[in-house]
C-alpha cells in the first residue's frame, strides 16, 4: 500500500512547482505584454540628464555570479551535511536530492516573488532613469512634457523608464543574503568561527557593490538602489524565517546518531533551579522549598 503516499508526494511536488510559476507570472506578464507608465518629465530636470554608460555589472554577469554562488554553496553544503549524517529526510527517495529539492525550491520561490514585486513597481511607477534624456533623445523638449517624441532605440527608451526600483539591487541582495543565512545555519563547527562571517561578508559585499555601480553608471537614482536593497533583504529574511527549515531544531534518528552520542549526553551537566529545587530533610522525606 505504498502507492497512495507516493502519489501524495508527487502531488505536493506539482503544487510546489505551480506556486513558483504563479509567483513568477507577474514579472513574465509585465515584461512580455505591458509597457511602463508614461510619466511626464521636466526637460530641465538635472537628475535625468546624465550620460549613458554601459553597465559595470551587466545582466549576464549578474546571472552568472548569483547562479554560480548559489549552485556551489548549496550543493556543497547539502552534500557535506548528508554525507556526514547531520542532515536527514523522512523521504524514501535519495537523501541528498530530497534535501537539495527543499533548499532550491525555497530559493526559487523567493527569487520569483522578489522579481515580481520589483517589476510591479517598475512598470506601475515608470520613473525615468538618470540617463533618460540622452537615451530618449527627444526631437523637441521644452518645459514640462507629458509625451516625448523619442528618437532613440525604442527598446532602450522603454528600459530607461524602469528606474524605480533597482532590479539588480533587489535580486542581488535577495540572493546573497539568502546564501548568507544559509551559511549561518549550515556551516557549523569550531573551524567556522571566522570562515563563516568571511563568506557572509563577501556575499553581502557583492550585493552592495552591485547597488553602488547602478548609481555610478547612471542606471538608477540612489533611492532606487536603497529601496531595492531593502526589498531584497526583506524577502530573503521572510523566506528563510517562514518557509525554509534552515534553523529548525532537528533530532537525528537512532540509526544516524554517532556512536559517542550517548557519551556526550552523559557528560551534560544537570541544570539546578534554586527556586523550585526539592529539598530533603534528614528523614529523607521530600519537601518543597
Amino acid at each position: 500500500m505504498t502507492e497512495p503516499p507516493v502519489y501524495k508526494k508527487h502531488m505536493l511536488i506539482v503544487v510546489d512547482v505551480l506556486c513558483v510559476v504563479v509567483a513568477a507570472l507577474p514579472s513574465a506578464i509585465l515584461t512580455l505584454m505591458f509597457s511602463p507608465y508614461q510619466r511626464g518629465v521636466y526637460c530641465d530636470d538635472e537628475s535625468i540628464k546624465y550620460p549613458y554608460r554601459r553597465s559595470t555589472i551587466s545582466h549576464k554577469t549578474m546571472a552568472v555570479a548569483t547562479i554560480t554562488s548559489s549552485v556551489v554553496i548549496i550543493t556543497t553544503g547539502e552534500a557535506y551535511l548528508v554525507y556526514s549524517k547531520r542532515l536527514h529526510s523522512n523521504s524514501r527517495f535519495n537523501q541528498y536530492l530530497s534535501a537539495l529539492y527543499k533548499v532550491v525550491g525555497t530559493f526559487l520561490f523567493g527569487a520569483a516573488v522578489s522579481q515580481s514585486l520589483t517589476d510591479l513597481a517598475k512598470f506601475t511607477i515608470g520613473r525615468p532613469r538618470p540617463n533618460f534624456l540622452e537615451v530618449c533623445n527627444p526631437s523637441v523638449c521644452s518645459g514640462y512634457m507629458l509625451q516625448l517624441n523619442c528618437t532613440g532605440n525604442p527598446r532602450n527608451v522603454t528600459e530607461s523608464r524602469l528606474s524605480f526600483y533597482s532590479g539588480h539591487s533587489s535580486f542581488g541582495m535577495y540572493s546573497m543574503l539568502f546564501l548568507a543565512l544559509y551559511v549561518q545555519a549550515r556551516m557549523q563547527g569550531k573551524w567556522t568561527r571566522l570562515v563563516r562571517p568571511t563568506v557572509q561578508f563577501l556575499l553581502v559585499a557583492f550585493a552592495v557593490y552591485v547597488g553602488y555601480t547602478r548609481v555610478s553608471d547612471y542606471k538608477h537614482h540612489w533611492s532606487d538602489v536603497l529601496v531595492g536593497l531593502m526589498q531584497g533583504s526583506l524577502i530573503a529574511v521572510l523566506n528563510v524565517r517562514y518557509m525554509s527549515d534552515f534553523f529548525k531544531v532537528r533530532s537525528a534518528p537512532r540509526c544516524l546518531q554517532p556512536e559517542n552520542a550517548e557519551v556526550e549526553h552523559l557528560e551534560v551537566k544537570p541544570v539546578h533551579n534554586t527556586e523550585t529545587q526539592l529539598h530533603k530533610n534528614h528523614y529523607e522525606y521530600t519537601t518543597t522549598a
